[in-house]
């Protein structure tokens, strides 16, 4: 016999030895869902998102547009891309300030999204835990290109779309749909642990957070 069965078969041996049974059934009662309130959820997502060195907002739902056209002002951004399938008039500030912020094309070509100075898309659901948030590719959370390929994200993310744990999180995802998970901005290190920027994603990535 090759030696993998030989070593499976001593452990076997081993396990009758000792009494052990043939089968056991693997616990599978592990936490699924959270039990922290909305409010210590949302303090908990700041957090986490601070510390992964994003830049968070707040605002009420009334307040979106002003403050999205504020923010992207203060960036000196003035073409903007935005999921096609998001309500307009978020962006309508920000145009009637001067800037110049167009719904998303499936049909362009990719490649010129590294032109856009920042794009705005929704968000699917997000971890307090672990601050990530999730986009399922989508008219509300864009291509996955949309979030790949330009150097700025602006997204925004609303109180029902916040739960505690991963598992909760994963639960909320439709697996016939591409998700993109982030935490942060884009960032890599190589094996001398040189801190790197920018790679596969936006290195400036903003939050917003409706109240």
């Amino acid at each position: 016999m090759d030696a993998k069965t030989e070593i499976l078969q001593r452990i076997r041996t081993a396990q009758k030895q000792a009494g052990l049974p043939d089968h056991v059934e693997i616990p599978r009662e592990y936490q699924t869902k959270g039990t922290l309130n909305a409010q210590e959820l949302h303090e908990m997502l700041i957090d986490r998102l601070v510390d992964y060195k994003a830049d968070v907002h707040e605002a009420a739902e009334s307040e979106l547009p002003q403050k999205i056209a504020e923010i992207l002002q203060q960036r000196g951004c003035s073409d903007v891309r935005y999921a096609e399938g998001m309500d307009a008039s978020l962006l309508e500030a920000f145009n009637a300030a001067g800037g110049h912020a167009t719904p998303d094309s499936r049909e362009s070509d990719p490649r010129e999204l590294n032109d856009v100075d920042a794009v705005v898309t929704e968000s699917h659901v997000s971890s307090a835990q672990t601050g990530t948030i999730v986009l399922e590719a989508g008219p509300l959370c864009g291509r996955r290109a949309l979030s790949l390929v330009p150097d700025r994200h602006l997204v925004i993310v609303r109180p029902d779309q916040v739960v505690y744990g991963v598992p909760e999180m994963v639960s909320r995802i439709n697996p016939d749909y591409p998700a993109t998970w982030i935490s942060g901005p884009s960032a890599t290190s190589d094996i001398e642990l040189s801190r790197v920027e920018g790679v596969h994603g936006p290195r400036d990535l903003i939050v917003l957070l409706v109240k």
